[in-house]
């Protein structure tokens, strides 16, 4: 467990927390769409994993109010993104799904954000690239905690 009173375990969390945060924000700019925001974007990523949902759970899983949800929603449901069905069990609400039109665009956009990693890679030396091939389940790990 990383002592953060240590200074090599303080400065390595500082450097992880550092790097994943420019990765992360490098990768979102590697986008198919431009006109969705990275809101809508999580929004259908959270689709694609965990399957349909109501706009509150979606509010939950995204950590947003459940307003800004329903705009979020109404935004990508015009742009033919998400369609909302009627709930099975409750009436008064609805479940979103996303379209197959979503399907192919986050596929697209995987690929994409998934070549422009490779090339990334591509410059590391093999030593490097073993390293960073054994840390990606370590930092899965650490993204689903």
């Amino acid at each position: 467990m990383p002592d953060l009173n240590h200074g090599d375990d303080a400065a390595a969390v500082n450097s992880l927390r550092s790097a994943v945060m420019r990765l992360g924000r490098r990768l979102k700019h590697q986008r198919v769409d431009e006109s969705l925001s990275p809101t809508e974007m999580s929004v259908l990523g959270t689709l694609a994993r965990c399957g349909s949902a109501t706009p509150g759970e979606l509010a939950r899983k995204e950590h947003v109010q459940p307003p800004s949800m329903t705009r979020i929603v109404a935004l990508l449901e015009a742009k033919g993104l998400v369609r909302l069905e009627p709930h099975p069990d409750d009436r008064r609400q609805k479940v979103v799904s996303q379209t197959e039109q979503a399907e192919a665009m986050l596929e697209e956009s995987r690929r994409k954000r998934n070549a422009w990693l490779a090339a990334l890679a591509d410059g590391l030396d093999e030593d490097e690239w073993a390293k960073l091939r054994e840390a990606a389940p370590v930092l899965e790990k650490l993204a689903h905690m």
